[in-house]
């Protein structure tokens, strides 16, 4: 169930409102940071009136307020980050020229001018409006966008020792850049005043909707906070960046950490092609003669389905679940507990209950009591599903000798051998049909039936790595250039462990035609030289989830930065990765685009009927491993004990909840980095759930046409979903697609469990 992070780029609202945006926008990267000391100007001491969101009017003595006063900039030598994005499709990063010396000095240079944009904001004297403060807040900030987009790019996928040092002085520093902005009164006091004036019946739905997007955020972050509160809330925030920026070093630290296998005996069991795939590992690493399992979770994952050594299963499977867990330098438990003490005062000084309260407030759930409903509502039939498939593996063990009890390195060996049994069938017989490169060319395909997108190569454009391809995304009716996608497959040193889609620019249209720039990047295990690429049935989901991501992005039609794309409450943004991912198991993709690496030759019918048989199988599995480890992420931020003990915490949770030893977690607390690497998905991991259960009552939709890409249908969902970014609410939007209200009913029906 884990597929992703798809991480929703920052806007200007979001570089401003860092600590708070995830909650309504999920930004990964907003990994608060304190920027250096700087000069302010006085600004004359005021009362001011602001009224709280109960609608009750406050009054504030602002005293003085953080303007900052300009300073001067020194000359510094040329740096590609601070130029314009030159060259075709309305300009491109320059990954080519880019070095990693060169960040800091560019983000001093754009958080000045930044600072200088906002102060002319703050310092006019015209009366608030919608064009002089909203609007101009969504245009400040462009050179800091694009240093921004870049250096975010190299974090997640060129994250090397001598990156990892600049993030340890800029996070900091950021951090307190962002909380500049975040609790400007001044700015607060302009959006109230458009927001609370006639003005607002005069805009259009869009700029209204950024208006209140604007205020709700402002009061989120603190802003309406006293002095005193303000600055703690700052402190907290530059705080939580270090902790961020530490916990997920040390996960990559640990990442890093492969088994190396020096016996080709000990592979029995493990196909042809994984067995060349773990040699290439180790040639890369300067152990030829050798194979290597890197600790990335598609490597993991296939050694622990086929491996016949009991024992080096489970040395695989500790080295991969014990990640942040060694009590060694690279230990999180301590960070978690710091970060969990820091979020609970951050709920109180806001005024919520609890952190959970806080970061469920702006999402379609709105409360964490709802969300664990949901969650346990499917708790119980996931655990029963486990109990009745150990059960058959536990007879299919015994016959092979096994007399222990199944465990969680066991669980997918096992599970294939009894769906090989059950089914007759098994990966391995699927695997030599998913090469990665058809694979790409059927999601284009299903990109071109329900979008009318085109995808050619882009040929030219600098990249970040040689494994990074660009493609250029047409409309097909008109040959208009819609954006570009850069796709990049393979696991590597310093890339994030897991499939992500990231946008690094965003499409916009209030100042001028802006186009998209789409990074599509997965986790899969590199194949040897003049090997094809081949990819397991889960590997294959993940990528059609992150593209679906990716056209959320590319098909967005918006106005303003702010609202585009991708930029939706957070327990939303999972809802068009889940709903593409539905097309791979479909005869429409697997017909055209299944074909053997080998023969050329498409799956043959019968092996289609097979999976779709067995559609069902092994459904408790990844829903017990994904509930455990969200209901564990959710009861964990509606603690308000201090000091937590996370293993403790983590161990008695499972017990109260009946966990089935056998399953694991599918992330647990120590290496949690959708939680603890940022604020983006804290106490939000329930939105897979969520999102997947839309995704499951939409697709349900096109199966009752009997036509998986009806014309009708998919214009319905570009215009009603994945075009309108956040400009709408996304129930209304969910029906004016689907005509009414989504309901679990299919969800469950499809995972077998009702």
């Amino acid at each position: 169930m884990e597929k992703s992070i798809a991480r929703i780029e920052p806007t200007w609202i979001g570089r401003t409102f860092a600590t708070f945006v995830a909650l309504a926008l999920a930004t990964l990267t907003s990994q608060a940071c304190s920027a250096g000391a700087h000069q302010t100007g006085e600004v004359k001491k005021e009362t001011a009136s602001v009224k709280t969101t109960g609608g009750e009017p406050v009054r504030h003595e602002t005293g003085t307020l953080d303007v900052p006063e300009i300073r001067a900039v020194p000359a510094l030598p040329a740096n590609p980050l601070l130029e314009p994005w030159a060259g075709p499709y309305g300009g491109v990063p320059p990954f080519d020229r880019v070095k990693v010396e060169q960040f800091e000095p560019a983000f001093e240079v754009a958080m000045e001018e930044n600072r200088r944009e906002i102060a002319a904001i703050v310092r006019t004297k015209e009366a608030p409006t919608f064009e002089n403060t909203i609007a101009a807040m969504e245009d400040a900030g462009r050179t800091f966008t694009r240093v921004y987009e870049v250096y975010s790019a190299w974090s997640k996928v060129m994250n090397t020792p001598d990156f990892q040092q600049v993030e340890r002085v800029m996070e900091p520093r950021l951090a307190a850049f962002w909380d500049e902005q975040a609790q400007d009164f001044a700015l607060l006091h302009r959006v109230q005043a458009i927001h609370d004036s006639p003005e607002m019946a005069r805009l259009t739905p869009e700029q209204r909707r950024l208006v209140q997007y604007y205020y709700q955020d402002f009061a989120r972050s603190g802003a309406k906070l006293d002095a005193p509160g303000r600055k703690r809330i700052a402190e907290l925030n530059q705080r939580l960046a270090t902790l961020y920026t530490s916990f997920s070093q040390n996960v990559r630290a640990d990442e890093a950490d492969a088994v190396v296998i020096d016996n080709e005996a000990d592979l029995e069991g493990l196909p042809e092609a994984l067995r060349k795939a773990g040699a290439t590992e180790a040639e890369t690493r300067g152990l030829k003669g050798r194979w290597v399992v890197s600790n990335t979770r598609s490597a993991v994952a296939d050694f622990l389905t086929y491996l016949d050594d009991r024992a080096l299963r489970e040395k695989v499977w500790r080295n991969y679940d014990s990640r942040g867990d060694h009590g060694d330098a690279h230990d999180n438990n301590a960070i978690v507990s710091e970060i969990h003490a820091l979020r609970v005062e951050q709920a109180r000084l806001l005024g919520f209950p609890t952190y959970a309260h806080r970061q469920l407030e702006a999402t379609m759930v709105a409360t964490p009591e709802r969300a664990l409903k949901m969650l346990m509502d499917a708790w119980a039939p996931s655990v029963a599903q486990v109990r009745a498939d150990v059960a058959a593996m536990r007879t299919l063990a015994r016959r092979s000798g096994l007399t222990e009890d199944i465990a969680p390195w066991d669980y997918r060996y096992f599970a294939e051998k009894v769906r090989k049994a059950k089914y007759d069938f098994d990966d391995t017989e699927v695997k030599p049909y998913l090469q990665l490169e058809k694979l790409r060319e059927g999601m284009f395909w299903v990109a071109g039936e329900l979008f009318g997108f085109t995808f050619a190569s882009a040929d030219g454009v600098p990249v970040y790595h040689p494994d990074v391809r660009v493609f250029e995304v047409k409309d097909r009716a008109s040959g208009r250039h819609v954006g570009l996608l850069y796709f990049d497959p393979y696991a590597r040193q310093g890339k994030y462990n897991g499939g992500q889609s990231d946008p690094f620019r965003i499409q916009e249209r209030f100042r001028g035609e802006v186009t998209p720039i789409v990074s599509t990047n997965m986790p899969f295990v590199k194949p040897g030289a003049g090997e094809v690429a081949l990819v397991g049935w889960r590997d294959a989901e993940t990528l059609f989830h992150e593209f679906g991501h990716a056209l959320h992005y590319l098909s967005s039609n918006v106005s303003y930065p702010s609202l585009s794309g991708g930029r939706v409450v957070s327990d939303y943004q999972e809802f068009p990765g889940e709903l593409l991912e539905r097309w791979v198991a479909t005869p429409e993709v697997l017909g055209r685009f299944a074909l053997h690496h080998k023969t050329g030759k498409p799956m043959p019918p019968a092996l289609l009927a097979k999976i779709q048989k067995a559609e069902t199988f092994n459904q408790g599995f990844y829903m017990v491993s994904f509930l455990a480890s969200a209901l564990v992420e959710m009861k964990l931020h509606l603690a308000k004990e201090q000091p937590l003990d996370p293993d403790v915490f983590e161990r008695d949770t499972l017990q109260q909840l009946g966990a089935p030893a056998e399953v694991g977690m599918g992330n647990r607390i120590p290496h949690y980095g959708h939680v603890f690497a940022s604020n983006a998905y804290a106490a939000g991991i329930y939105r897979y759930f969520w999102a997947e259960m839309l995704a499951a009552d939409a697709f349900e939709a096109f199966r009752q046409v009997r036509r998986l890409h009806d014309p009708e249908l998919a214009a319905r969902l570009r215009q009603h979903v994945f075009s309108v970014g956040n400009t709408v609410d996304p129930f209304e939007g969910y029906r004016a697609f689907r005509g009414r209200d989504a309901t679990s009913e299919a969800l469950m029906r499809q995972r077998g469990l009702r």
